[in-house]
């Protein structure tokens, strides 16, 4: 029966670390995806050498069509912040220039450090949506009670298809703080 003991508490010790692994795992994907999203140019996060603003100034405006953007905001549970786009929605023309703000507020007493994790629906438009300027290429550290606005600025290629009239660009804020600790 002890071997029989023995195994069991074997079998149990390796799936506890399945688990977690798999939890810090779950964990290090934040910082993980910032990474690939610089490296890679992907959701308009260019790198530094990469140049956000060369990839719009080829761009022409096509007067002849408008866009409806929306803007929505997610605030991960473990993060006390309030977040919100202040702008719901707009229209541009493919190829304008388009800049919106977004408001953020640390509800705590302490400080806390987020990064932003953006997402852009439909997935066809995220290779022509060009983001200049956004809060999300950095963390943002708040301090305890502070708010601020902070800018997005953007542009859609022209040669977007014609089927994509709405786009929808989201944010998740995370906690990096959390992230590191695990």
């Amino acid at each position: 029966m002890n071997d029989r003991a023995a195994q069991n508490r074997k079998v149990m010790i390796r799936l506890g670390m399945v688990v977690a692994g798999m939890f810090a795992f779950g964990f290090a994907m934040v910082p993980l995806y910032g990474l690939i999203c610089e490296v890679g140019g992907i959701n308009g996060v260019a790198g530094k050498a990469g140049g956000r603003v060369a990839d719009t100034a080829a761009f022409g405006v096509d007067k002849n069509r408008l866009i409806t953007v929306q803007f929505d905001s997610t605030v991960n549970a473990n993060l006390p912040w309030e977040f919100r786009p202040q702008t719901r929605q707009i229209q541009v023309h493919p190829g304008e220039l388009a800049s919106v703000n977004y408001y953020v507020k640390n509800t705590t007493d302490r400080a806390i450090t987020g990064q932003a994790v953006p997402g852009i629906t439909p997935w066809q438009v995220t290779k022509d949506f060009k983001k200049l300027e956004c809060f999300c290429f950095t963390q943002q550290t708040l301090q305890a009670g502070e708010g601020k606005e902070m800018a997005v600025r953007f542009a859609i290629d022209p040669a977007v298809a014609a089927e994509y009239q709405t786009v929808t660009l989201s944010y998740t804020f995370m906690n990096t703080e959390q992230v590191s600790k695990n």
